[in-house]
Parts: C-alpha cells; sequence; structure tokens
C-alpha cells in the first residue's frame, strides 16, 4: 500500500504529461479592454498541436504559438460572457478539449438614450391637481449599461411653468400636475427633461441626455358668459357690467339704445372655446315694451313709452350649446323731455375749399384737410336722440347741409374767408343750438403737410365729449395771416359780405375775422 501511495503522483504527472493542460480556466476583463491582451500559457505535449474550437466565441480569440490572447474589444452588452475552446491534437485526432472562460465587467460606457427629441402632450386645463400627465413608461430614458441607475431632472423653458408640473421623483419620470391650468394666461408651456446615469454631475465617467416636453393647454368650460366690461376680472371671475341708459317719455326712438357703459355684449369666458353668445330678456319687459337682437344684444324701445317710469330688465347671455349662462341688469330711466337743446362741442369750425371747385362740393376740414368737415351736435340729455339731429345753414346760401357735412350751395367765384352759422334742430324736442363756420376759399386746395393724428381729428371735427375750442385750427389760423388772393392782400371785406354780423360773432364768442 505504501508503495502505490509513492508511485500514484508520478503515474499523474506522467498522464498529465501526454496530455494539453492550463493553469487557469476562468477570467475577468473589464469592458473596453484593447484586443491584444494576453490570457495564458498552453501546455502543449510534443507531437501534439492547439486550434481554438468551432464552439468558440466567434473571433473573440486567438492563438499564437501555445499562447492564447484575447483578440476583440469585450463589449458587454453585446456577450458579457466568452468561451474559448482549446483543442489538442495528434493529427487529425482530438487528444484533450479544455474550455477557457472570460466574464467581461460592466462599464459605464454608454449615455441614456430617450424614445423622443421633442413629446407634445396635451393637458386638459380641468385636469385635477396631483394627478399624472405623463406616465413614467411614455418619460422613461432606456440606458444600455445594465446596472445604471437614472436619475431625472425636469428645467423649466417657459419661464414661471415650473410652478406647474413636477416629477414624481429623481428615479422616477411621471409628469404630475401641481397647480390648476388657466388656459388664457398659459395656454403651453415648454419644459427640457433631463436624465444623467451618475448622482453626482462632476465624477467621470458620467453621461447625459436632454429631451424637450410641450404641454399644450386644452381649454375646458369652466366659465360662464362674462358681460363687459367686467368691472372686476382676475382672469377666472368676471364681476358683469350693469347698463342703464334714460329715454324721453312720449317718443318712438328709431335704433338701439344707446347704454352706459357700453352696448350689451358678452363673451365666452372661456376664450379658447369662445361659444356664440345668445341673448335674450328673461323678467322686466313689461307690455313687450322692449326688443333685444339675439345675436348682437341691441336693445330697442318697441314704443313710445307714455308716462316716466323705471325699467329693471334681467338680461340672459347664454352659450349656444347652453352649457353655461349669465344675467345682467339693465335699467331704462323712461323721463320727461325736458326741451334741453342740443350742444356742439366746438363754437367754431374750420374749413377750406378750392376756388370754382363746383356746386355740391364737400368743404375740407382746415386742421386735416384730407377729410371732409363735419359737423355734429348731440343731445346732452338723451344721446339716443342724436339721430334725430337735423342741419341747416342759416344765414348763407353759398353753402348748405347734407347730414353733417358742409357743401358749398354755388361754385365759389371769390377767394377769402366766408362765415355761416349752422343751426342743429332736435326733431323730437324741438330744441335747437347753433354754431359758426368759417370757410376760407383759395385759389389752390390746400396739400396736407401730414397725416392728422387721431386726437387732432376727433378735436377738429369728431370731439363731442365738451366745448373746448379748436387749437389747433386757431393756430392755423394765426398762421395765415391776413386774407390772401394770390399774393395780393384782398380788399377790406365786411363782415357783411362775409355773410356774418357782429352779433352773431359775439354770441358764438368767436373773435374778429383776420384783419385784412
Amino acid at each position: 500500500m505504501g508503495t502505490w501511495a509513492l508511485l500514484l503522483p508520478l503515474l499523474v504527472a506522467a498522464a498529465q504529461a501526454q496530455v494539453c493542460s492550463v493553469n487557469k480556466t476562468f477570467f475577468e476583463v473589464k469592458e473596453n479592454t484593447s484586443p491584444g491582451l494576453h490570457l495564458l500559457d498552453i501546455y502543449v505535449p510534443e507531437g501534439q498541436q492547439v486550434t481554438l474550437g468551432p464552439s468558440s466565441t466567434r473571433f473573440a480569440f486567438r492563438i499564437q504559438g501555445t499562447q492564447l490572447f484575447l483578440n476583440v474589444t469585450p463589449d458587454y452588452e453585446e456577450n458579457s460572457r466568452l468561451q474559448a475552446v482549446l483543442d489538442c491534437k495528434r493529427d487529425d485526432t482530438v487528444v484533450t478539449q479544455l474550455r477557457v472562460f472570460v466574464s467581461v465587467l460592466d462599464a459605464n460606457d454608454n449615455p441614456p438614450r430617450f424614445p423622443f427629441v421633442v413629446k407634445v402632450q396635451r393637458v386638459p386645463e380641468d385636469t385635477k391637481v396631483k394627478a399624472a400627465v405623463i406616465p413614467e413608461t411614455e418619460l422613461k430614458a432606456q440606458d444600455l449599461d445594465r446596472n445604471d441607475i437614472l436619475f431625472y431632472t425636469l428645467q423649466e423653458v417657459t419661464p414661471g411653468a415650473s410652478g406647474f408640473f413636477s416629477l414624481v421623483g429623481a428615479n422616477r419620470p411621471e409628469l404630475r400636475l401641481d397647480r390648476s391650468l388657466d388656459f388664457d394666461r398659459w395656454p403651453n408651456m415648454t419644459f427640457q427633461l433631463l436624465v444623467r446615469d451618475t448622482r453626482e454631475e462632476n465624477v467621470e465617467p458620467s453621461h447625459t441626455a436632454t429631451a424637450t416636453l410641450v404641454l399644450e393647454v386644452q381649454p375646458a368650460d369652466l366659465r360662464p358668459p362674462w358681460f363687459l366690461p367686467c368691472t372686476y376680472s382676475d382672469g377666472f371671475v368676471c364681476i358683469h357690467a350693469q347698463y342703464h341708459r334714460a329715454v324721453p317719455t312720449g317718443h318712438t326712438l328709431s335704433g338701439p339704445l344707446i347704454l352706459h357703459p357700453g352696448p350689451i355684449y358678452a363673451v365666452d369666458g372661456d376664450r379658447g372655446i369662445n361659444q356664440p353668445i345668445v341673448y335674450s330678456i328673461i323678467r322686466g319687459n313689461e307690455d313687450g315694451l322692449f326688443s333685444i337682437d339675439a345675436n348682437t344684444g341691441n336693445l330697442t324701445v318697441t314704443k313710445s313709452i307714455p308716462s316716466p317710469k323705471t325699467f329693471f330688465l334681467l338680461v340672459k347671455a347664454e352659450q349656444a350649446d347652453h352649457t353655461r349662462y349669465s344675467v345682467t341688469q339693465v335699467t331704462v330711466e323712461a323721463r320727461a323731455a325736458g326741451g334741453s337743446p342740443p350742444r356742439f362741442p366746438q363754437s367754431l369750425y374750420r374749413g377750406t375749399v378750392a376756388l370754382g371747385s363746383g356746386v355740391g362740393v364737400a368743404i375740407r376740414d382746415a386742421a386735416a384737410p384730407s377729410q371732409p368737415l363735419r359737423i355734429r351736435a348731440q343731445d346732452p340729455e338723451f344721446p339716443d336722440l342724436n339721430s334725430a339731429i337735423t342741419y341747416r345753414i342759416t344765414n348763407n346760401s353759398d353753402f348748405r347741409m347734407d347730414g353733417e357735412a358742409v357743401l358749398t350751395g354755388t361754385s365759389p367765384v371769390h377767394a377769402g374767408v366766408f362765415y355761416a352759422e349752422v343751426e342743429a334742430n332736435n326733431t323730437v324736442t324741438s330744441g335747437t343750438a347753433t354754431t359758426v363756420v368759417e370757410v376760407r376759399v383759395s385759389e389752390q386746395e390746400p396739400t396736407p403737410t401730414g397725416t392728422p393724428t387721431s386726437s387732432e381729428t376727433a378735436g377738429t371735427t369728431r370731439d363731442l365729449s365738451g366745448t373746448t375750442h379748436n387749437s389747433e385750427a386757431a393756430g392755423l389760423l394765426k398762421a395765415w395771416g391776413a386774407p390772401q388772393c394770390g399774393n395780393q392782400p384782398l380788399p377790406p371785406i365786411s363782415f357783411t359780405q362775409r355773410e356774418l354780423s357782429d352779433q352773431t360773432l359775439e354770441r358764438h364768442h368767436v373773435g374778429s375775422p383776420p384783419a385784412p
């Protein structure tokens, strides 16, 4: 027995000497290791050869003499385990077969990738706070490095948008609503979604990726119609306008009432939906005295009101889809017409016309020669009666009125400055008022030096708010100086020749005409 114990190691060593052998069969190699790495030496007995068997990982290894080398750059994501099969042959007979395994260690060498570059998501305006807007599965990035943990950050592109949305967690890119949406103020918001495969930014290696999120807020029917102008509004709530107007008793008005602070007008409180509005009177319309246009909201009096009385109308503005409506009050006060005369906002109007212009030619506004001169009075008590005011020239047959426009009654044959008195007559109340028109007849129609501003135009021909005189026209008169005929001063012209008496000028607070 003792003899066999001594002989056994010798027999094993002798047997091993007849076959191929290696001192290690398992290796670990870092991903991206350069090719050509020497792995091991192979013991090959005399008379035998070693080759790579067909079961070896293709192209991964090479044998040079009796040494095994790594032949590729290992990629964990492509193949995490490589195998080399070593066939030892004598002639064509395989004497020994050895297997060597190489485990590829994963390295952080791949950036994460989002499944999109820009993602547009529609979000209903009435989405509940804390609700998920975009699920994690749609925003999650993919990283080929299987052991990487991804960290997400949401960055606002639209200033102030970060108050509306956030991610559930740094590792959970589910988008959540944090604040109620408002289509009117925030119709869309843009964010940048960033992902990083390391917790810290300043470590190596570290990879990032970005994608863009566009949140389009879809309007929801949240608000009823708003009667404008709102006395208060914060974008969510409107304190509705209430309308009022006084009308004269005993008279039938031909057109829609002119209300304060403006016409009856409502809009859909949700501007993004903007449903058409339908108007109706739901209370206070005694004896059918009033009518409202369902589409425009224009309120008219259908017949004369015989005696003073105040009417309180409830007007309804309803969306055309019948989902929401609002109600406001319209106060109409019928009172006896006091006979207040109409009022001109100016005591003197100035116009120009070219010599020989012909009959029926419109006098041009001196301050804005591209515009016709218009004379307009208003009823200080009942603006609805302004349309009932008629105009005529009382003292000069060379000019006539056509509505609010001043026209030539004859063809101007003399250059100079001429005056005419215009009378306004309210055909309902019989009240009258007068003003003065100064017309300069020149050999050549003046060329405008520039486009008049809206304020200039309003001040000379359209201002109805007061009795302030036309300072621009006064300045123009000063610039004219004495009346001229070509380059020669005109001979003296009496007020009688100019068809206006001293008394008329004084009554209208107009100074003497330019000295000849």
